[in-house]
């Protein structure tokens, strides 16, 4: 009876957490084709401009995700025989690419163009601090300066 109890578990787990992920990686793919006016480069200087005045600001994008039992299941079990853990993988893309849209939402928040010298930083968020190895969450921060044009100067 346990049993049936773990694997009834697993299969909810399994179906909402593929549910949630599909749904999230929809809404991401919708922003990025609404966000693609505003690059984000790790270039250090903006572009020249020479009649207009550059405004700049520092923008940030942070998000936490936390991973479903079912994929920390069976990536517990890919940790005993190694190999690749796609499900960290795509935990890390969703994570990456909501940070970056959040940087970028804010940046069209100051009208700006280009969001130079963008940085992301991960860190691992753990449920439990007595096993070394576990992922409960990551954390995902983007940050950069977002270049809008300032007045018109005149030659």
């Amino acid at each position: 009876m346990e049993i049936l109890i773990l694997v009834i578990l697993l299969a909810l787990g399994y179906f909402f957490g593929q549910r949630a992920e599909k749904k999230h990686f929809k809404s991401i793919i919708a922003r990025e084709k609404a966000s693609l006016t505003c690059p984000t480069v790790t270039m250090k200087t903006p572009p020249p401009i020479h009649n207009h005045e550059l405004n700049s600001k520092l923008v940030t994008g942070s998000v936490v995700i936390s991973i479903d039992y079912f994929k920390k299941f069976v990536a517990s079990l890919k940790m005993l025989f190694g190999g690749r853990v796609t499900q960290y993988e795509s935990l890390l893309d969703r994570a990456r690419r909501e940070a970056l849209l959040r940087m970028k939402e804010q940046a069209a928040l100051n009208n700006a163009f280009v969001v130079m010298n963008t940085r992301v930083e991960t860190s691992s968020i753990s449920k439990n601090s007595k096993r070394r190895n576990s992922v409960g969450a990551v954390e995902v921060v983007a940050y950069g300066t977002a270049i809008s044009l300032g007045k018109k100067i005149d030659a």
